[in-house]
């Protein structure tokens, strides 16, 4: 009977845990504009507040381990569908995190040269350390989530855990947040035009969708029962 109950439970609770985690990868949202001033070429000798830079890193660090955990969580079922995808997710997810830490590390470094008064001579650095955010947000943020969402889009939509129509919103999304990518790295349009954004659009959906079916959904039951059936 305890048997029972635990192969009953746990799916909702790895769902609802992982749409909490999906929902809070959104939390970065603001860094839009909170990183807005980093752009300026005179950044690190001008006047004004380093907070905003900060907060925007600590959500973009909170962001990177909520990414981490959403596969880790998932792991334990979606490995019943596919083991090495699962697994890929969780590395796939781990590199995204690795390129957001670098890049917050990037920015503050920026802030640290700021907050010490460097001189005129650090302009060039700061420029440098911008460029490199910018090209690690370009790989970490546009081309990782689209590998992260073809991977669980793919194992969401052969174990039919949710609706196949939201899978398949992954399924798509990731080749169209790749385009976007190249299109970017390849110079067709710049990594802060509006178009830019709208490749990025199909997976945001996916991922917002997804974390919200999740925490008032759920995993179809008797997709996670055959799930579990199949491993015994």
């Amino acid at each position: 009977m305890a048997a029972n109950e635990q192969s009953a439970t746990t799916p909702n609770k790895i769902a609802k845990t992982a749409g909490v985690l999906y929902l809070l990868t959104f939390v970065s949202i603001p860094t839009l504009s909170l990183y807005s001033s980093i752009h300026d070429p005179n950044f690190i000798l001008g006047p004004g507040p380093d907070t905003p830079v900060i907060i925007g890193g600590l959500l973009e660090i909170i962001v990177a381990l909520a990414g981490i955990g959403t596969a880790v969580v998932l792991f334990p079922l979606l490995k019943k569908q596919n083991e090495a995808a699962a697994l890929g997710l969780v590395a796939s997810r781990i590199v995204e995190a690795g390129t957001m830490f670098v890049g917050v590390a990037f920015l503050l470094s920026i802030v640290t040269l700021r907050q010490a008064g460097a001189a005129a001579d650090a302009v060039v650095t700061s420029h440098a350390l911008v460029s490199l955010y910018d090209r690690i947000f370009l790989l970490g943020q546009s081309f990782m989530p689209a590998i992260n969402d073809m991977l669980l889009g793919f194992l969401l939509y052969k174990s039919r855990l949710v609706p196949r129509i939201l899978s398949a919103i992954g399924l798509v999304g990731g080749p169209v947040l790749i385009a976007g990518y190249l299109s970017v790295l390849f110079g067709v349009i710049g990594q802060h035009d509006p178009m830019a954004g709208l490749f990025a659009v199909p997976v945001a959906l996916f991922e917002l969708s997804l974390g919200v079916w999740l925490v008032v959904k759920g995993f179809n039951a008797s997709a996670t029962d055959s799930l579990l059936h199949n491993m015994e």
